[in-house]
């Protein structure tokens, strides 16, 4: 056999062995030591000075030494302090009362938190586990379809490891020699917009067959209100803002009841009633900063060729400054903020004691997983930080935040840290394997076969696109997402510069493809993690059944996405440059 041949034995033979159970790190170490002993192989030295050991070290070094590496651990113990410390139950029952008039409330609810935790913790099997046990017979209780129940959870549960900051993203950049920041610009809409298509589904599914999702009876979407609003709401106002404002600052025109209510209490509700107005106007504040001020700012100390780097990182990472925001931000910031003042004032005219009862519990349960979520990826995205820092910045607010709620003890942050070494042990040994694999299996020869007869086809670059990210979808059956990037994103990144494919609009594309990886039967491991903790009679087919529509939503959207690639690339050209 031609040492090209042994290099596609190799890459069969790797497919077979994580197939049939085998250890995917040890295996590919195994097959990189045993073809690359025989590649280095020569009668007049001794086996132990074959070159495959040196070559084994320093493949090992180089994953230890590797920068980008250093963020994954810190991101995984964000994750494992969010799944042992915060409160996804109140999560879940805020979001579910704040979409109680809509089709399908209770799978819509579950559809946002698994959205919302999967940022925070970037963990899918922790995901679809918590939100199975929170989420599946609350569903099932109200009479909705179970593949209604099992899809919306399992499909959910995956948005985690596309949407940044994910440690996906991290592997294919370290494994592709591309920007973190880049990636995690190019993510962000694309993950927001399958998320969005998912909802879409169910609203309509729920619309045209509402036997598969019957409306809540009105006990349960009933918002509980305390005595003290009521009071409040019938002497001052029904609007609840201008009670509390009277509550606070005009007390004389109260009535005796309303008037026992403390001050201290009243101020402390204002600010609460006021959080929607300060949030809408810290988003377009920032904005505004970022865009007017800190770019000009920026521009000033640019280098002769209009680069700098971001953070002190490497030189992939630089930014593109330009001197001023064009005159089509100005219109577009007035359009968006006039646009926000009609939906704010609209929102507070509304606001009655039950309203305002929704806004208090959303505040304390998902409000501040937003704000850690958003300043993470801002200080990524803005330059301010480097990945690794924003994951440190990450991991120490996942704990602030744990310590804060009073559900994080000595016993679950041991579990957090040692579950924390498992992962980053699991992905580090992944790299080495992988390393020494991809480094045997071009030396012979392997790599270049696979390039000929991929260029003997003469393709079009549209015709490889398709073939590519069809080679991964069925690779997503039986391989994991880390698997399929570790060994075979290598073998098709050379080719993508033949076929003048950007390597970020088809990073983006194949993390979107790879939601199907756990979607997708036999391995499909969201199902097996729901039907873990899921009722007896939920069988893994009635699961199957329920993620099959999603796995036609991620195709969908991956149509769109190469259709519209401003999706992928406006917002990394925008901040970074070409």
């Amino acid at each position: 056999m031609t040492d090209p041949g042994l290099g596609l034995l190799m890459l069969g033979l790797i497919v077979v062995a994580i197939m049939m159970g085998f250890p995917t790190a040890f295996t590919l170490m195994g097959l990189g030591i045993f073809f690359g002993f025989y590649a280095f192989y020569n009668p007049n030295e001794a086996l132990i000075d074959n070159r495959i050991f040196d070559l084994m070290v320093q493949r090992t070094y180089g994953a230890m030494t590797n920068d980008v590496l250093i963020s994954i651990p810190l991101f995984v113990l964000m994750g494992y302090v969010m799944e042992r410390g915060a409160l996804v139950d109140k999560m879940f029952y805020a979001v579910q009362l704040s979409f109680r008039r809509v089709p399908a409330s209770l799978a819509v609810a579950t559809l946002l938190v698994c959205t919302f935790w999967g940022i925070a913790s970037g963990l899918v099997g922790a995901v679809v586990v918590l939100m199975g046990v929170i989420a599946m017979n609350p569903m099932l209780k109200a009479g909705y379809d179970t593949r209604l129940a099992a899809g919306v959870i399992t499909a959910g549960g995956t948005l985690g490891i596309l949407i940044p900051p994910s440690v996906m993203i991290i592997v294919y950049a370290a494994v592709a020699g591309q920007s973190v920041v880049k990636l995690y610009a190019a993510a962000i809409f694309p993950g927001f917009f399958l998320a969005l298509l998912y909802v879409a589904y169910i609203i309509l599914w729920a619309t045209l067959r509402p036997s598969v999702a019957p409306r809540l009876p009105e006990a349960q979407t009933k918002v509980p209100v305390e005595d003290w609003m009521l009071r409040l709401q019938a002497a001052a106002s029904n609007n609840m803002l201008v009670g509390l404002f009277r509550a606070s600052f005009a007390r004389a025109k109260l009535g005796t009841a309303a008037a026992a209510i403390p001050r201290g209490k009243a101020l402390k509700n204002f600010g609460t009633a006021l959080v929607p107005f300060l949030m809408t106007s810290a988003v377009l504040g920032i904005v505004w900063w970022y865009v007017t001020i800190y770019q000009t700012a920026r521009s000033d100390d640019a280098p002769p060729e209009g680069l700098e780097v971001l953070g002190g990182g490497p030189a992939p990472e630089a930014v593109a400054v330009e001197a001023a925001p064009a005159m089509g931000f100005y219109w577009s910031f007035a359009f968006v903020s006039a646009l926000s003042l009609v939906v704010l004032a609209r929102y507070y005219r509304r606001m009655d004691a039950e309203r305002f009862e929704v806004l208090k519990l959303l505040s304390s349960s998902v409000m501040p997983l937003g704000i850690l979520s958003f300043l993470v990826l801002a200080v990524i995205l803005f330059g301010i930080t480097t990945a690794t820092e924003s994951a440190a910045v990450g991991a120490a607010g996942a704990f602030v935040l744990a310590l804060q709620a009073r559900t994080l003890n000595w016993k679950r942050t041991k579990e957090a840290v040692f579950l924390t070494a498992k992962t980053t042990a699991m992905i580090c040994w992944l790299f080495v394997g992988s390393a020494l694999f991809s480094a045997v299996f071009a030396l012979l020869g392997g790599q270049a076969l696979v390039e000929q007869w991929v260029l003997s086809l003469g393709l079009t670059p549209l015709q490889f696109m398709i073939l590519s990210q069809a080679i991964i979808f069925v690779l997503g059956w039986p391989l994991e997402w880390t698997e399929i990037i570790i060994i075979f994103v290598p073998i098709f990144m050379p080719l993508l510069k033949h076929f003048g494919i950007d390597p970020i609009l088809w990073g983006v594309l194949v993390f979107v493809n790879l939601q199907a990886a756990f979607l997708s039967p036999p391995v499909a491991m969201s199902a097996f993690y729901l039907k873990g903790v899921s009722p007896p009679h939920v069988t893994l087919n009635q699961i199957f059944a329920g993620m099959m529509p999603y796995m036609g939503i991620v195709i969908l959207c991956m149509v769109i996405m190469y259709l519209w690639p401003g999706m992928v690339l406006w917002l990394p050209t925008y901040l970074y440059g070409n």
